[in-house]
């Protein structure tokens, strides 16, 4: 594939060499021949590499958290240190967010008899409701970098283990509903969290011009819960019960490799 790719970027100069004429654009192909040769460079060696990097999961829940809640997106962060022998090490935090939530009663207390909430002027009142939690952890992994020279790409497998929170955040329109304002809004929204692990399994791709640079694969979640307030209203009673929930997706995530050193051989 790659030696297609270059037949197709060396024909292309070609044709940019002939149709240049003047005298003046040969050093314009020049250095761009130059440049397309660095970018066509693979590191031959394994490195230590700092790596920061920003990520996307689209998830599916499950369990507990699948009776609650449809699927979601989430928007994260982290920085690893990958070693010589490819072990990698690392920090990690996500916002959790989406549009979904299925339990649409915990509210009917105070609705009226029409199926409608009263703000304070006596008018029916806008209420929305949706998700809102995080993830931190830490993570372990090892790249199996099958596909040399490059020893610095392959297959990524990491086991991680952190703090699951996820809430159903209730949004009133101009803040104009006393029952749900202010601290009266956490009596309803079945804050939930404790302990979790997370799996993930894909590809890492780290080019050599270190400009092009990600991660691509499948993610899980297994968390252990329990809902954190101490009464909820539409019930008034705590709810004690222990959670059991689960998410699953797909995440994609940008690289930004910060290298000590560059290695001294390549392979063309």
């Amino acid at each position: 594939m790659f030696v297609k790719i270059r037949k197709i970027i060396y024909s292309s100069i070609v044709k940019i060499y002939y149709f240049c004429k003047m005298k003046k654009h040969l050093i314009i192909f020049t250095l761009l021949l130059i440049n397309l040769t660095c970018f066509a460079q693979i590191k031959d060696s394994s490195i230590n590499i700092w790596q920061f990097e920003i990520n996307y999961s689209f998830q599916f829940p499950a369990g507990d958290m699948g009776s609650r809640f449809g699927y979601n997106s989430t928007i994260g962060a982290g920085l690893t240190y990958k070693l010589k022998s490819n072990w990698i090490f690392g920090i990690e935090a996500s916002y959790l967010f989406g549009n979904i939530v299925k339990d649409s009663t915990i509210l009917d207390n105070l609705k009226t008899e029409s199926g409608n909430i009263l703000n304070r002027d006596g008018e029916y009142g806008y209420i929305k409701f949706s998700e809102s939690g995080f993830y931190a952890g830490i993570k372990v992994g090892h790249l199996f970098a099958f596909n040399k020279p490059n020893k610095n790409s392959g297959i990524l497998v990491n086991l991680g283990g952190g703090f699951l929170q996820h809430k159903i955040l209730i949004e009133n329109k101009d803040n104009n509903i006393p029952s749900i304002t202010g601290n009266y809004k956490k009596g309803y929204d079945r804050l939930s969290n404790g302990l979790a692990l997370r799996e993930f399994v894909g590809y890492q791709y780290l080019s050599s011009n270190k400009y092009l640079n990600f991660y691509a694969g499948f993610e899980f979640y297994q968390a252990w819960t329990q809902c954190r307030r101490s009464i909820n209203f539409d019930t008034m009673q705590q709810d004690v019960s222990k959670r059991h929930d689960f998410l699953f997706g797909i995440r994609v995530g940008w690289i930004l490799p910060i290298y000590k050193r560059t290695p001294d051989e390549f392979y063309y």
